[in-house]
């Protein structure tokens, strides 16, 4: 199987199935020097480990990385940087009954026609799983990337299902377990689990992930641009269906005085492109939002085929996530992080001498500026119906 390695400067090669013995990835790349714990990893582990809340699956996983190589003294040494997981609540058996029939909207069959042979057991290799050491990895990105440029890569859920949640304040996002910016939502979006969990159905969630402070200049044009590569790295997330980057599809009913994003002496007036123009970052905040699909394995009938192509119906017992985007943030922050710092190594790899005479203007205009030239712009437009 190949497809396993991310990154071209930061690589990240990932291994393990869900129920065997451990996950684990190798991260080669990694500047020397950086101060690094396995607390560092930990961290953003813990906001992503199973059995967290009655609202996601009960496999209790406490995803304890153990830090194998290339970290010397509490410093990174330049060299591969090995991570381990150890599964320890594995139950393949929950998943003897169904091995032979292939679960509906899962990789089941598509696996069978490719290899041959899977691992029936959770999905093996194609199971969630494994986004654990994306996050591990992740956060040595995250900590290079606050380190060394200041840059700052957070998420929120901002819709679970048909319920939109609004962005308040960053402040609330990891201290409920939906990570939402709202805290007034969450008694409603528990209630909506609790009756989804007990219906045996699932649901899907919109994600909405954040780089700030960004350099401008990261990322390349044609073939490399940075928003394909994270559009490609966030498709890679297990149920993800749809990256949208700033404006995304919304841009197709704005006017272009609308969608592009002027520019003033004081900063940029608003941030449909999502601070990428051209496929290199614009020192605004990179905004990238993921559709992630209902989970596939639900207890609730469903047609499906066994290995000699009878009909058959399938109810997929276990432990399963009711909405697998409640713990998707930290996973998409983290492949977020993982594609930035591969292109700002890049940049800095060719671009490092770049001196450029045009001074770099602000992420935002002051609000100030902004509602005065509202203001111009309405004087010199009145609204007809007023006028």
């Amino acid at each position: 199987m190949s497809g396993n390695t991310l990154g071209r400067l930061f690589c990240v090669t990932s291994f393990g199935e869900s129920h065997g013995p451990a996950i684990g990835c190798v991260v080669d790349g990694c500047p020397p020097g950086l101060d690094l714990s396995e607390q560092d990893i930990q961290r953003e582990l813990d906001r992503r480990k199973p059995g967290t809340s009655r609202h996601v699956t009960q496999r209790r996983e406490e995803d304890i990385v153990e830090i194998l190589s290339g970290v010397f003294e509490g410093r990174t040494t330049g060299t591969p940087i090995a991570l381990l997981i150890r599964n320890v609540d594995a139950r393949p058996r929950d998943y003897s009954k169904i091995k032979d029939m292939f679960r509906p909207g899962h990789a089941d069959y598509t696996y069978w026609q490719k290899y041959g042979i899977r691992d029936y057991r959770g999905g093996g290799r194609q199971s969630a799983r494994e986004t654990a050491v994306r996050v591990a990895a992740g956060a040595i990105a995250k900590k290079w990337l606050r380190a060394r440029h200041d840059v700052v890569v957070r998420g929120y859920l901002a819709q679970l299902g048909p319920i939109k949640v609004p962005f308040k304040s960053w402040d609330v996002v990891n201290s409920n377990p939906f990570f939402v910016a709202d805290g007034s939502c969450v008694a409603q979006l528990e209630q909506f689990m609790d009756e989804l969990r007990k219906s045996g159905d699932s649901v899907g969630a919109r994600i909405t992930t954040v780089a700030e402070n960004v350099p401008a200049g990261w990322g390349d044009p044609v073939y490399d641009k940075l928003d394909a590569a994270i559009a490609c790295n966030m498709m890679s997330i297990n149920a993800v269906k749809g990256v949208e980057i700033g404006a995304g599809f919304a841009c197709v009913e704005q006017r272009g005085t609308e969608h592009s994003d002027e520019m003033t002496p004081e900063g940029f007036l608003t941030n449909n492109a999502g601070g990428i123009l051209g496929g290199i970052s614009t020192g605004q905040n990179i905004v990238v939002h993921v559709a992630v699909k209902p989970t596939s394995s639900i207890r609730l009938p469903r047609r499906t085929i066994d290995k000699q192509g009878e009909p058959a119906v399938i109810e997929t017992h276990g432990r399963h996530d009711p909405c697998v985007g409640i713990r998707a943030t930290p996973i998409c922050e983290a492949m977020l992080a993982l594609t930035l710092i591969d292109h700002a190594l890049r940049h800095r790899a060719q671009n490092a001498d770049v001196v450029c005479p045009t001074p770099r203007i602000a992420a935002q205009a002051p609000r100030s500026v902004i509602e005065r030239l509202r203001a111009a712009a309405a004087a010199e437009n009145p609204d007809p119906e007023e006028a």
